[in-house]
């Protein structure tokens, strides 16, 4: 579900504390872009390839991989047929185990 490894790449580039950052960038963005998916249907293809940069970016791989999927659905005139709430579903599982696991990627308070 999440590629730890990416998340340890990422952390090394930019440091702890740039890091912490930009999860914190991320889930404040994300978040809001995945609540509320499919409020605009006009941009159900533009959300989901906006999620999928910022998943792979993170190393959430299972959500980027169902937003690339919608993406495309969507691109091909198919953005009814999307599976959000499965795409939403993704993203909360991910969080919790990236989360679960994110005191060992970012400094001690």
């Amino acid at each position: 579900m999440i590629d730890w490894e990416r998340v340890q790449e990422l952390r090394s580039e930019i440091g702890a504390d740039g890091f912490a950052e930009v999860v914190d960038l991320f889930l404040d963005e994300v978040e809001a872009v995945v609540m509320g998916l499919g409020g605009r249907p006009d941009r159900v293809e533009e959300d989901l390839h906006f999620l999928k940069g910022s998943a792979w970016n993170l190393g959430f791989r299972d959500f980027g991989g169902a937003c690339q999927q919608g993406e495309r659905m969507a691109a091909a005139g198919r953005a009814v047929e999307v599976d959000l709430g499965a795409i939403r579903e993704t993203y909360s599982l991910s969080k919790t185990q990236f989360l679960g696991r994110l005191s060992e990627f970012t400094p001690a308070a």
